[in-house]
């Protein structure tokens, strides 16, 4: 966000105790925030393993800064999002505290319903914006931006004045907004979140809190960003499916799906549920998939202890039923399954498969 020239508190990551206390140093303001960052929602109201409640906290001195990260970095942080599991915090965000006068909340996504980019805007920033669209759906504004003219600033302007922005910062907030919206695209985002958009006691405008999604089928061309990927942030499996280049979803069930294509998964998962059972993963395998990639699926079902039956179905239009059954058959032998296996192919090379 500071690359792209958008308004933030100042502040620096430290992935360890001295690192916060250095920071903080430097920063040389009274009051300091310390953010534990793990990709979670709910950190504020999060419950540390060391005990400290909170995964944002306000300190008054470097010292305090040092004793605060001590007890946040290397522990895991508990939130509803994590669950029991929880997520290892490696790093703290030390910032400088602002002091806001108003919030707002801003977010840039993709709508179907406009088939393009829409901006997002609320009077009410701060709080979760889930409850906003139930309890006070009137408070929510959008604008839409054509995708071939780009975003213009009189449309940010018309955002900034039907979320209740004061005369004074409209021109500060429009020039945020556009900052936002010119990153949404070079770094093809699906989503910019601000939560909150303040102006501050000083009249300035700042983006105080950020989430952005990536689109995962840019990573060819976005390096620099998914460069940044943090692996302990994620499920195992996820690692794992990601390097055979699969398309993996741990669920809650006790019945492995192994599909080809998400359409034909989702019915899959469908149906599971409509007989009374629960599937334990969504696993596509695409189009092209290997024997290797085969396995490998297997591998990552079986690695989830809850999965007590494994359903197989597989419709080979581009992808050839033998190499499944190929990939079906080493699974079997090389990870001694012991699990029922029930097998519907159909199309492509089925008989060879038989």
């Amino acid at each position: 966000l500071q690359e792209a020239g958008v308004a933030v508190p100042k502040g620096q990551v430290a992935k360890s105790p001295d690192e916060a206390y250095a920071i903080a140093k430097k920063l040389g303001s009274k009051d300091v925030v310390i953010k534990a960052q793990v990709l979670a929602g709910g950190r504020g109201k999060g419950t540390f393993e060391s005990g400290l409640k909170g995964g944002v906290k306000i300190v008054f001195s470097p010292e305090e800064a040092k004793a605060v990260s001590s007890q946040m970095i290397g522990k895991k942080l508990f939130t509803k999002q994590t669950g029991e599991k929880g997520r290892i915090c490696n790093q703290v965000l030390v910032c400088e505290r602002r002091y806001p006068r108003r919030e707002y909340y801003f977010a840039i996504t993709m709508e179907r319903s406009f088939q393009g980019p829409v901006l997002i805007g609320s009077s009410q920033g701060g709080v979760n914006i889930e409850d906003v669209a139930a309890e006070t759906p009137e408070a929510i504004v959008k604008e839409p931006i054509d995708i071939v003219e780009g975003i213009k600033k009189e449309s940010a302007v018309r955002l900034a004045q039907k979320m209740g922005f004061p005369p004074s910062v409209i021109d500060s907030a429009a020039e945020n907004m556009v900052k936002l919206y010119n990153l949404f695209l070079k770094y093809d985002a699906t989503m910019v979140e601000i939560n909150p958009m303040v102006e501050d006691s000083d009249g300035a405008v700042l983006c105080m809190d950020a989430k952005i999604n990536f689109d995962s089928n840019s990573a060819y061309r976005q390096k620099k960003i998914f460069d940044l990927r943090d692996w302990t942030q994620e499920d195992e499996r996820d690692k794992d499916a990601s390097k055979a280049d699969l398309n993996y979803i741990g669920l809650d069930g006790n019945i492995g799906c192994l599909v080809n294509g998400a359409g034909l998964a989702m019915a899959t998962m469908d149906i599971i549920k409509l007989h009374g059972g629960t599937p334990a993963n969504f696993l596509d395998v695409g189009g092209g998939a290997t024997v290797h990639q085969v396995t490998e699926a297997f591998k990552l079902i079986t690695s989830d202890k809850k999965v007590l039956a494994i359903l197989v179905n597989i419709f080979g239009g581009i992808m050839r039923c033998d190499v499944i059954a190929q990939g079906i058959v080493m699974a079997v032998k090389d990870l001694e399954i012991k699990i029922p296996i029930v097998v519907r192919l159909q199309g492509t090379r089925v008989d060879d498969a038989k």
